[in-house]
């Protein structure tokens, strides 16, 4: 008899049912995943599995040269060398890839191993900017990317270079990389220029990638040429798309690479002769004149020179400035933090983004207008004695306060008519003709409005169009301007202080140059340019300098007319008689005038010897800065100054205008000038040397 219970051989049929829904379910599930994957997102997964086939590997341009007007290389590219490292490539044995980091350790001078890798130094890890043995970068790139290039050594030299390529097939994954760096044979000579690299920075990351550069690769320009004109240098990148295995190496091709695009050469208007005798007389006076005095008068200056013909630029010195070679490579953080702190500023161009008062330089604005005004005649006499009251009003029935104005001449220059008092650089007589003055300048003289207009026409309160970046625009000052930003009127003494380069009044030195300029060239106002061609990769000249006049304010009427302080909407011209008087006024100066004094005996040859024909103006500013605010120095009627002289030659058919500031240099006449006499000189010289003639 069978003991145990008969067994249902049916099963239940509701036990199927759920085997077969379970069953189901899953082989349902896997299905839609399978759609979903394939089909519906099919797409977008055969993208990233290209993704991770492919690799667009961005091949860098190379750089243009920048050459001066004779073909002085000022910015070149030179090859740097080196040693690096492909993981993915050394021996599978251990003690091989031992012994070929043990020779290369002796070669190359980094130790096969500095210990353990902490964390810290993985994340900041910088090739060639690293305290890490070989071993631990090995480890970090074989870790990361096993099949680039990570380089090991910088900069070797070309006979370790050449060592190391001998021995490449002892050494496997050990290679050379040749990079291209940028080296400026002429340093800080031309580096207010020139300029430098650095690397993309990170607000622009997104501007420059969509132009085809590579962040933390690709550099680009961060000041002077190299940055105004970066996108003729910089060339266009070329691509190649690869195939890659999983571990990222490359294996094929994909399509047809594309070359890259060299960057375009770019000569410019500069001479670096020029530049060097220009830099040298600025400092040997500076220095002279610290000696001289036994304390530091001064440490920083302008000397600008320039064609007025063609308004080319042939030299701009902005001192002092810094060495851009010691940029090369990267920006040493500590060298960059003490030229930005630096008070002299040594990081920007003076010459072009400086503004100051330009003083007694821009009383030729006044020149032109009180004759063109008809205001007085040339040979009108003012008195000067020295010194004058004026009644400083704010508003027409204002009763207002006495004021004084002095001359730099305390005992005054009697009387003095128009061209001598531009050789004088007679303070109480542009005064009085800018401002009035009793019945002896009756109608309230030139004025306010008419003396910016008259400023406006010679460049002042415009950029002068020079290709260098962050040009300043400088400040005409009118009544108009005054109410807006400063929230008062227009003071009489505004007008007498305008009349003389003081008050609000602000230029850069270029502006001041080519205001002269426009003078010496007949009323031609030149745009400024510092690029005489561009060549590209191949020789053919893409662009060549052609002069470009701006305005000629004998032809074109720019000047609105007053009546009173409203302007009638006409425009006129400006006499060439004007100009030319204004011309002899200047050519005063160097023979009779504030340029021709010989106070100090090591200058009185220099000034003597005029055969170049010049003429010019001084100028002596007075002002308070932040820096002399700090120093306690601006106290009333005692404030410092700044030195300004500017001249050209010949005076009858000017082919070199220059202009030099010195920062609180005190004087034109004795500071500035013989800068000027001394780049006026040496460009002549030049010529006849290059012009094969007896100088």
């Amino acid at each position: 008899m069978n003991v145990f219970p008969q067994r249902n051989q049916s099963f239940d049929k509701w036990r199927y049912l759920v085997l077969f829904i379970l069953v189901g379910t899953i082989f349902g599930f896997y299905i839609l995943r399978l759609f979903d994957i394939q089909i519906l997102r099919g797409a977008d997964f055969n993208a990233q599995a290209e993704e991770n086939r492919t690799r667009i590997i961005n091949e860098p341009a190379v750089r243009g040269t920048i050459y001066d007007r004779n073909g002085v290389i000022l910015a070149q590219n030179v090859p740097s060398y080196n040693v690096v490292v492909i993981p993915g490539y050394l021996p599978e044995d251990e003690g091989d890839t031992q012994r070929i980091f043990r020779e290369l350790s002796e070669i190359i001078d980094i130790p096969v191993s500095q210990g353990a890798t902490d964390e810290e130094s993985v994340r900041n890890f910088t090739p060639c900017y690293n305290d890490l043995g070989i071993s631990e970068i090995v480890f970090i790139a074989g870790t990361n990317w096993p099949y680039d290039e990570t380089a090991l050594k910088c900069n070797v030299s070309k006979d370790v270079a050449m060592y190391v390529m001998e021995n490449r097939e002892e050494w496997p994954g050990i290679d050379v990389e040749i990079s291209s760096v940028r080296q400026y044979p002429t340093g800080e000579l031309t580096s207010e220029i020139i300029g430098f690299l650095g690397p993309i920075p990170a607000i622009l990351e997104d501007y420059y990638v969509d132009l085809g550069f590579v962040a933390n690769r690709d550099k680009v320009g961060y000041a002077g040429v190299e940055q105004s004109l970066n996108d003729t240098l910089a060339g266009t990148n070329g691509i190649r798309e690869v195939e890659v295995n999983v571990a990222g190496e490359i294996i094929r091709n994909l399509s047809e690479p594309v070359d890259p695009i060299p960057g375009n050469d770019i000569y410019l208007t500069i001479d670096a002769r020029l530049q060097a005798i220009a830099r040298e007389a600025l400092i040997s006076e500076i220095d002279y004149w610290n000696n001289f005095g036994g304390r530091i008068i001064s440490n920083s200056g302008v000397v600008a020179a320039m064609n007025p013909k063609t308004g080319e630029v042939l030299a701009l010195v902005s001192y002092p400035n810094y060495e851009n070679n010691r940029m090369e490579r990267i920006i040493p953080g500590y060298y960059y933090e003490q030229l930005s702190n630096d008070p002299q500023d040594p990081l920007l161009n003076k010459g072009v983004t400086g503004e100051y008062p330009p003083g007694s330089v821009y009383k030729l604005t006044s020149a032109l207008g009180v004759l063109n005004e008809g205001v007085v005649t040339p040979e009108y006499e003012i008195n000067d004695p020295g010194s004058i009251f004026v009644i400083q009003r704010f508003y027409e029935n204002d009763p207002g306060v006495p004021r004084q104005f002095v001359c730099w001449d305390q005992n005054g220059h009697g009387m003095v008519n128009y061209r001598w008092a531009i050789a004088l650089s007679c303070n109480i007589y542009w005064h009085k003709v800018a401002g009035g003055y009793q019945d002896e300048v009756p109608n309230g003289g030139l004025g306010p409005w008419l003396m910016s207009e008259y400023a406006q026409a010679l460049g002042y309160g415009s950029p002068t169009g020079i290709e260098l970046p962050a040009e300043s625009d400088g400040l005409v000052p009118n009544p108009t301007w005054k109410r807006i930003n400063l929230g008062e009127n227009w003071a009489t003494g505004d007008t007498y202080s305008a009349a003389i380069g003081q008050g609000y009044v602000l230029s850069t030195p270029l502006q001041v140059l080519n205001s002269i300029s426009t003078i010496a060239n007949g009323g031609k106002l030149m745009d400024l340019t510092i690029v005489d061609s561009v060549v590209s990769a191949n020789g053919t000249i893409l662009q060549q300098m052609v002069p470009s006049v701006r305005w000629d304010i004998t032809e074109e009427p720019l000047i609105e007319t007053y009546d009173g302080n409203n302007p009638t909407g006409e425009l006129k011209t400006v006499e060439p008689w004007v100009l030319q008087l204004a011309n002899e006024g200047m050519r005063l100066v160097v023979t009779e005038g504030t340029a021709s004094r010989y106070e100090i005996e090591r200058h009185a040859e220099l000034f003597r010897n005029d055969s170049s024909q010049s003429a010019g103006k001084t100028g002596t500013a007075e002002y308070c800065d932040d820096v002399a605010q700090s120093q306690g120095r601006c106290e009333f009627g005692k404030w410092p100054s700044h030195a300004w002289y500017v001249g050209y030659a010949p005076w009858t058919d000017a082919e070199i205008a220059v202009v030099a500031f010195v920062y609180n240099g005190t004087e034109g006449a004795t500071l500035s000038a013989p800068v000027v006499r001394r780049v006026i000189d040496a460009y002549f010289e030049l010529k006849a040397i290059d012009t094969a003639e007896t100088p």
